[in-house]
Parts: C-alpha cells; structure tokens; sequence
C-alpha cells in the first residue's frame, strides 16, 4: 500500500491564552494521496488558512499529528523543519514577488536558496519552468510591467522550480479574473500531473472546484468530508484504465 503524502491525525490547535484561548481547528483527521489534488472550501475564520500552515510547517503543530511523506512535524526540530519545508511549494493569494527583480531572477533565487546549486544550473531551470507556464518571452520582464495572471503564473513558476513533492496555494486566484483564474488552476494541475505532486488548495472560487479530484468542506474548525469523485478524477481513472 502506498505511503499517503499527507497524513493528520487528531489535529488541534489554539490561539490566544487563559480565558481569551480559542480553539480555531477541532480533531482534524485527514489522509492525502501522492500526486492527488484537494481543494478546502468554507466561509473565512473556518480554519482553512490555518491548516495549510500548519501542514506547511509554518505554525508548530500543538496538539495531534501531521506526517508529510512519513515524517513527524510535531516536536520536529527547526533543521528537521527546514528539510520538510524545501520539499513543499508555497502559492499565495499574494504573489509576493520581489519588485526589483525580473520574473526569471524571482524564480532563479528560489533554485538557489533551497538547493544551493549553481548560478548556472539555477537560471537554466528558471527558464525552463517560466517557458512552461507560458512566460517564455517575459523573463526579463519586472512585476510592475505584468498583468496580475502573468504574475501569478511566476508564482507557480517558483513554487514548482524545485519540483516539490506538495504545493500548497492559499487563495491563488482571488485577485484575478475568471479566464485568468481558471487558466492559472488548470496549469498547476497539468505541471503538478507532470510532477507526481500533491496539492492542497484553500480557495473561495466556485468556478474552479470541477479541477480537483476531492472538495473537503470546512465548518467552524472541521473537516466535512466529501468523497464523490470530481470531473477531474472521473477522467483521469477513465484514462488509467483505458
């Protein structure tokens, strides 16, 4: 049986102390599949946002267990934490691009920092993944001068350059419209496909949902399960046995 590439178990977490303590996530039990992409829906303060953060390794985790390709992130030490978090791509609602460099060099650095390659080696793959999102002929290109889709199409340009074994994007098309949204989400399903990467994706958009292959509802700070197959995995077990 194959090792999941997420795995929570009884997942709790809390904000603020004493009488002011909150609870924002409540026994959260989840498993998902290597290369499988999940979309995580419910209204704002319902815990989404939160979760992926703490998958990413970007909260400590306080209370239950998350394993990411079998690894403990709780008690795990920040080394440990950094290894883990190199194997993750991280896509926001924000593309957070550094203004003063080009799309190939905000791609480029992250090759850099997170392999420690050559400049050389660094540049070849930054190209060579902004020609895969279709920004082939805006490497030189600075933010200001892009549309807010090619912007964010950088973003899953540098997300992905290191070929993660997790993507996780918080909100990515909320500041674009729906023909730019809806091409960003299919293109990091196709690159994801390509990669055997697994996503997970908080998202608002309804016009986007057919993409994934499982909808997970979240409500007050838990997981409803919806395990109905989407469009997206109807077609892609039709073409596994076909």
């Amino acid at each position: 049986m194959q090792q999941p590439a997420l795995k929570i178990q009884s997942l709790n977490h809390y904000y603020g102390k004493g009488v002011l303590q909150k609870q924002t996530l409540l026994d959260i039990n989840l498993e998902i599949g290597a290369g499988e992409f999940v979309i995580i829906t419910g209204q704002s303060g319902s815990g989404k946002t939160t979760l992926l953060s703490l998958i990413g390794g970007l909260r400590s985790v306080q209370s239950g267990s998350i394993q990411f390709l079998g690894q403990e992130l709780s008690g795990a030490s920040q080394q440990k934490l950094t290894k883990l978090r190199r194997q993750i791509g991280y896509i926001f609602q924000s593309h957070n691009l550094l203004g003063f460099l080009t799309a190939q060099q905000n791609v480029q650095m992250a090759a850099q920092v997170n392999n420690n390659i050559s400049m050389q080696a660094a540049r070849s793959r930054s190209q060579t993944i902004l020609q895969a999102v279709g920004l082939g002929d805006r490497l030189n290109y600075y933010p200001e001068n892009l549309s807010g889709g090619q912007k964010q199409r950088i973003a899953i340009a540098r997300a992905l350059v290191n070929q993660p074994k997790l993507v996780l994007a918080d909100e990515p098309t909320a500041s674009l419209d729906s023909t730019s949204g809806r091409a960003v989400v299919e293109l990091m399903q196709h690159l994801a496909q390509e990669q055997m990467c697994t996503i997970v994706m908080v998202t608002h958009d309804n016009r986007i949902l057919d993409v994934a292959d499982r909808i997970i509802h979240m409500e007050d700070g838990r997981l409803s399960y919806n395990n109905s197959l989407t469009p997206a995995r109807l077609s892609r077990q039709f073409e596994s046995n076909t």
